[in-house]
């Protein structure tokens, strides 16, 4: 069995010799280290605990770091890793091992695991696809209304009626993706068709087939290079302010001519 964790990045498309177009979503995996090994005599499973991404040490709590004690990245003892996950393990793995997307080839169907969109509260036309109510004849505001939901007999709403509720921001798995392109340099698999998730959501990316080998990653990790991954989030932020005060200046402008 193979997996890694990676990132959804977009979606573009991919020209196939025969002229054929294909719609790819790419995909940056990896490195990731093995933080846990489980064993079936002292843990119950045998399992493997990965992880993927990059953030700095102090942010962590006393017991996540002594989790993480020793797991660096690219011998950088100052960060470790952000994104941690449990799977199935058939390979002779140790903790501290790295391995990248390389474990995978072109051609190979993987399985894509992600969270899909929040949509919020939804009702029954876009959570369910109702069709809804005819739009003449007196129905008025009854449009997209839920309709019976049930009989006045049996005194209660049997479980499970599809109603009005929250939609999204649940676990989705796609099966049978095909890998077309894989990008060692960038760290990027494309895989073809969509994947649960918005951009930069979290993926686990598995397949029942073959054994991972761990590498040598010989890449470092600048201090700028962290600093660009951990800040973009401030980054956001301050132009969030700077365009929140600028549109409370005018509002306070226009009283004021007022």
């Amino acid at each position: 069995m193979k997996f890694i964790i990676g990132k959804k990045l977009d979606m573009t498309q991919v020209f196939r010799e025969d002229g054929t177009v294909v719609p790819v979503t790419r995909i940056q995996a990896g490195p990731c280290t093995v933080t846990k090994v489980n064993t079936e005599e002292k843990d119950g499973v045998k399992s493997v605990q990965i992880g993927f991404g990059i953030q700095k040490l102090f942010r962590l709590t006393k017991p996540e770091k002594g989790h993480l004690k020793g797991i660096s990245i690219a011998g950088n003892q100052n960060v470790t890793v952000r994104n941690l996950h449990n799977f199935k393990n058939d390979n002779d793995l140790k903790r501290g091992d790295v391995f990248t997307i390389s474990i995978f080839e072109k051609g190979e169907k993987v399985q894509v695991t992600g969270n899909s969109k929040g949509r919020g509260f939804q009702g029954v036309v876009k959570r369910h696809g109702f069709h809804g109510s005819p739009a003449s004849h007196g129905h008025k505001d009854q449009l997209r209304m839920p309709g019976s939901i049930g009989a006045g007999g049996v005194q209660h709403v049997f479980k499970d009626t599809r109603m009005a509720g929250h939609m999204g921001d649940v676990q989705i798995t796609v099966k049978n993706l095909e890998i077309v392109e894989i990008h060692p340099e960038n760290n990027e698999i494309w895989v073809k068709g969509a994947v649960p998730g918005a951009r930069n959501g979290v993926l686990y990316i598995s397949t029942d087939a073959g054994q991972i080998v761990p590498q040598l990653v010989e890449e470092t990790v600048s201090e700028t290079k962290i600093e660009e991954n951990i800040l973009e989030d401030k980054k956001e932020s301050a132009i969030t302010e700077e365009k929140e005060s600028a549109s409370a200046e005018a509002f306070a402008d226009k009283e004021e001519s007022k």
